[in-house]
């Protein structure tokens, strides 16, 4: 049988950082183990963006929404773009939205306002959400609770929450990212959640250009890296790194319906 192929279900590829050498580094891919990209907006232009890249890439799918930092100016006819283009067939998700409590560039309210708004659009076209969520524990999950996320289901995109928020989440059927921070020498909380979690709840991603694992820690991230997250999570799952990478494309299939 075949080798599943990784699938990074969260990246930012349309980010400043891959300008030099974009189409070289995706096109490399598949030769480093890595069949399927999902590529996350964060800003109006990242839609935009994402949008670009789904369509001059196969293997590229993409999300599009608008990062807690980055909803300030938001407007309903930005909520129109976002809903009318989600139908395209390969945008799998509402992402990433949330609320960011860490930077606080946004006000808490308008964050919480359009964090809801964007799960009606997701509820509204039929897809799961990706969910941002930044020293904010507490109040993401009341809105979710209160937008009956449960119904629209998604991913808590690169969880950094204890064991008992995860357990909530979980109950929710919520998916967890994991990506480099579980390589991490200060990533307790991280390996704590990927011990307790059951392995058909977790998916891979890096956030590259962010949060490369180790020893990559402090450069730019690439989804080749992903290799390494799998290895880490084998480790702490006492399974054998294929079958980190089978169980979680399986599991990214099974979110995200439209990559199959």
């Amino acid at each position: 049988m075949k080798d599943a192929m990784i699938i990074d279900t969260h990246a930012h590829y349309d980010d400043e950082a891959f300008d030099e050498d974009r189409t070289e580094i995706l096109e490399g891919m598949k030769e480093q183990g890595v069949g399927t990209i999902i590529n996350a907006a964060a800003s109006m232009d990242g839609c935009r963006r994402t949008l670009e890249l789904t369509g001059k890439f196969p293997f590229v799918f993409g999300m599009l929404g608008v990062h807690p930092d980055d909803v300030g100016n938001l407007t309903e006819a930005d909520m129109d773009f976002i809903k009318k283009n989600a139908a395209e067939k390969k945008i799998v998700a509402i992402g990433e939205i949330g609320l960011d409590y860490h930077w606080d560039i946004a006000d808490r309210k308008i964050q919480k306002h359009w964090f809801i708004r964007q799960m009606e659009v997701a509820r509204e076209a039929g897809l799961p959400i990706c969910v941002h969520s930044r020293d904010a524990a507490e109040d993401t999950l009341m809105a979710m609770k209160e937008a009956h996320a449960e119904n629209i289901g998604g991913v808590i995109h690169c969880y950094s929450y204890s064991r008992e928020f995860a357990r909530e989440f979980l109950d929710m059927g919520f998916y967890f990212g994991i990506g480099g921070v579980v390589t991490f020498k200060n990533g307790r909380k991280c390996k704590e959640t990927v011990e307790m979690l059951p392995m058909d709840k977790i998916i891979l991603e890096t956030d590259a250009p962010y949060l490369a694992p180790e020893p990559f820690r402090g450069r730019r991230n690439n989804s080749a890296y992903l290799s390494y997250v799998a290895e880490k999570i084998a480790e702490i799952k006492g399974i054998s790194k294929q079958e980190v990478i089978e169980k979680t494309s399986h599991n990214a299939c099974t979110l995200y319906k439209k990559l199959v």
